[in-house]
This record gives C-alpha cells, sequence and structure tokens, in this order.
C-alpha cells in the first residue's frame, strides 16, 4: 500500500490538530467529536457516548467538576456541541465500524486517544511551540504519541474507505479514551465490542526505537494496578491537645515507607511506587487528612498481584498503627498479555513489504503498562488472533516527557502496512484455516 501526498499531509495535519488541543483522559470530548465527524463522512459507522462503555467499568474517571469544565472548554475549542453532550459524564471515545455486507472476518484496530499530565515546553527549541501547536491546554500535553496514534486511525479509516470493495467482513478502530493510567479499555470490553473480533491489532509509537525499525509483537508491557489512598484521622492542636489527634500524615508517611519496602519477587520484575504524597493544614495543626497515589507492577499478572496484596497490608497496617480510618481506590489496571504467535509472520511480511521499513522483529517493546491487554485477552478468549505493534520513529526524547514529539515520518508507515493487513486477513485466516 502507498499512500498518497495528500493523505500523508493530512495524517500531520489532524496529528497537529490533537496535539495542540490535548485533553487528558475520560475528558476527550473534543478529541472524539472531532474523530466522530471525520468517520461520518467517510460513511462509516460510529459507536460512543455511554452505548460505547459499561459505566460503571471504567476507572480513574475525573469528579463532575473537572467533566464539565472539560466539556465546556471542548465546545470553545470547536468541539461539536451535541456530541459533547451526548458524551455525557467522561463517556469519551469512538468506535468506528465499516460493513461490507460480505461475509468475512471482523478485523480491529485500536490507537488510544488521550494526552498526558504536563505542560509543555513553551521554549522555541520546541517544535511544536516554534510552529505554532504546542498545547493550548495547561496541565495537558500529548507526551506519549497518542495525537499520533487517533491520526493513524483516522488515515486508516480513509485508506480502507477507498478500498471498501476489496474487503469483505467487517473492519472496527476503537478510539480509545484514557489509556495513561491504563483506565479507559475495560469498559470497552465489558460492553462486548470485542466478543466478535477475529484478528486484532494494536499500534503505539516508539521513540528512542529509530525510524523504520517495527516490532510486531510487544511482549514486554508489566501488568499494573494503580491505587489512590486517603487516610482520615483527627484534627488537633499540635501545641495545646496533640493527644486528641490522630495523625493522618504519619500513617501516609509510614505506608509510604513499607509500600518501598515490599520484598521484590524472583519470578520476575517487580515494581511500586507512591508518585505523590498530599497532606496536612498548617504546622500547629495534627493532620485530618492525607493522600497517596500509587503503583504496582509485575512481568506477570500473578507478580503484580502479589504485590498488590502487599500493598494492600501494608496499607492496613499504616493505618491501624495510627488508629485512623482509610479507603483504598484502584484507578487504572493492566493485565500481562502476549501476542498469538501464528499471527506475528503475517503482520511481520505486512510491514517488511511497506515503504519506510528497514527492520521488523517479533518481540520486544518497552517496560511499561498497556490497558490494551485487556482487549488483547478477550480477543484471545474468543479465539481470535491478537498483536501488539510498536512503530518506530527518530526523536531524542522519551515518552512522558514536556519535550516529547512526534516523528510524523512514521504515520505513514502504520497506515500503509496496517491496511495491507485488513485488506488480507480474510485470505489470511482461510490460510491458516480459521
Amino acid at each position: 500500500m502507498e499512500l498518497t501526498p495528500e493523505l500523508t499531509e493530512q495524517l500531520t495535519a489532524w496529528r497537529r490538530d490533537f496535539h495542540k488541543y490535548a485533553e487528558p483522559g475520560w475528558t476527550e470530548f473534543r478529541t472524539t467529536s472531532k474523530i466522530i465527524h471525520v468517520l461520518r463522512d467517510l460513511g462509516w459507522d460510529t459507536v460512543y457516548g455511554p452505548e460505547l462503555h459499561v459505566a460503571d467499568e471504567r476507572l480513574g474517571v475525573p469528579s463532575a467538576e473537572v467533566l464539565a469544565a472539560a466539556r465546556e472548554r471542548a465546545i470553545s475549542q470547536g468541539g461539536d456541541p451535541e456530541l459533547v453532550e451526548a458524551m455525557g459524564d467522561g463517556f469519551t471515545g469512538v468506535l468506528g465500524i465499516l460493513k461490507t455486507g460480505r461475509p468475512g472476518p471482523v478485523v480491529c484496530f485500536r490507537v488510544d486517544i488521550d494526552s498526558n499530565d504536563l505542560n509543555e515546553n513553551p521554549s522555541d527549541e520546541h517544535r511544536p511551540t516554534a510552529e505554532g501547536f504546542a498545547s493550548v491546554n495547561a496541565g495537558a500535553m500529548h507526551g506519549c504519541g497518542h495525537d499520533g496514534h487517533a491520526a493513524i486511525g483516522l488515515g486508516l479509516a480513509t485508506v480502507l474507505t477507498e478500498h471498501k470493495d476489496e474487503l469483505t467482513g467487517t473492519v472496527k478502530i476503537i478510539f480509545q479514551p484514557a489509556e495513561e493510567g491504563v483506565r479507559g479499555s475495560h469498559s470497552i470490553v465489558a460492553k462486548g465490542w470485542f466478543d466478535d473480533v477475529d484478528l486484532f491489532l494494536a499500534t503505539h509509537v516508539g521513540a528512542g526505537e529509530g525510524l523504520g525499525n517495527v516490532c510486531t509483537g510487544a511482549d514486554k508491557y508489566l501488568a499494573s494496578t494503580k491505587f489512590d489512598v486517603e487516610f482520615s484521622g483527627v484534627g488537633a492542636h499540635a501545641g495545646g491537645d496533640p493527644e486528641k489527634g490522630k495523625n493522618a500524615l504519619l500513617a501516609a508517611a509510614a505506608a509510604t515507607l513499607n509500600l518501598h519496602a515490599i520484598p521484590r519477587h524472583s519470578a520476575g520484575a517487580s515494581r511500586i511506587n507512591v508518585g505523590t504524597f498530599v497532606a496536612g493544614e498548617g504546622r500547629n495543626v495534627v493532620p485530618r487528612k492525607a493522600v497517596i497515589r500509587a503503583e504496582c507492577r509485575g512481568a506477570s499478572s500473578d507478580i503484580n498481584d502479589f504485590m498488590f496484596a502487599r500493598a494492600q497490608d501494608v496499607v492496613a497496617g499504616a493505618a491501624r498503627m495510627y488508629d485512623v480510618d482509610y479507603e483504598l481506590t484502584i484507578t487504572g489496571k493492566a493485565d500481562t498479555a502476549l501476542p498469538t504467535p501464528e499471527l506475528l509472520p503475517y503482520v511481520h511480511e505486512a510491514f517488511a513489504h511497506t515503504a519506510g521499513v528497514k527492520n521488523v522483529k517479533d518481540s520486544g517493546g518497552g517496560s511499561g503498562s498497556e490497558d490494551a491487554t485487556a482487549m488483547m485477552k478477550r480477543v484471545a478468549e474468543r479465539g481470535g488472533l491478537e498483536t501488539y505493534v510498536q512503530v518506530g520513529m527518530d526523536t531524542p526524547w522519551g515518552h512522558h516527557t514536556e519535550d516529547f514529539d512526534v516523528d510524523e515520518a512514521c504515520l505513514p508507515i502504520a497506515v500503509a502496512a496496517e491496511a495491507d493487513i485488513a485488506l488480507g486477513a480474510a485470505a489470511f485466516l482461510t490460510s491458516i484455516g480459521r
């Protein structure tokens, strides 16, 4: 597959538009509405709003106040008011569906669309700032490449629309919200949108991998649990009657130290981190409230489960030690999931024959965490084939940094290869007896 210069330019334009109006997880109102309009113009069916999710399965949803402000901002920045209203309290993201009307497989691609909680580098040495497409939203920046992913999804929809007569079955593209913090996939999976998928492919751009390098089976992602703990004690005058207080800060401090003391697991990589700690009201007040935000990870779901079970014990023990109450809330989670081995040669070949690709490997990838694994697991459980692809690019800055920028030359590589994968999926599945 070879993309037209016009579509290649459009990929960059889409990516830069999403970058400028960055929206964190569950607040992607403008982003979602823009994507819906493109898909509708192409003739795709769209599923969005509460219909896309099982409401109770959403994790880490912001407060009603945050969501209301985000809806208002999205409309002021060009979001469709009717669509924004339909997304309600953070039911963001959209599933695009192209039905050919001919018997064949269900092929599904996943891209994510949310930004990071970052302030972008305001220096003119930073290309988005110098060229006028840096984020205009304080505390929100596309520091991981999801703006590029959204553009890839729209480019793929465009190409497949043009080649619809060559397709059979159904193509789905899920534009997933709230991947950061591994929060957004579970409610979509629970709704059943992956239960009929025969072939599934998730995509991510990769800093430091080098343009033209592709991993067709990223298999190093760690399982993870993200959790917040709020400790509630009793305030008191620190000089006058400290014995009447119950110190939530000390409970949180004890928990923080002892969470980091959890033994690491001998069966594989394990991680624990307390990322934020907020407590207290004044120097002469026994702290009545303290909040920590933490995460654990493991090379397997079992290892992560071990870490989280020990973390819960530590938190409970710290609360008992200082006689305070606590509430632990899971705000995100991800399991491990391995690509289907019989799918990898097909995906490998598609990328290897794509212009601009220099090297393809079938294993590797980063050691962060990904909630696309929930989609992968459901597809595999239902007998489908699945994998996770990382498309390399040239950029000196790592993901989740204020200087991160997408090398836009990688976008047409992903679109071209994945279009070929969709177009050849029926023949491939038949060839392996599926």
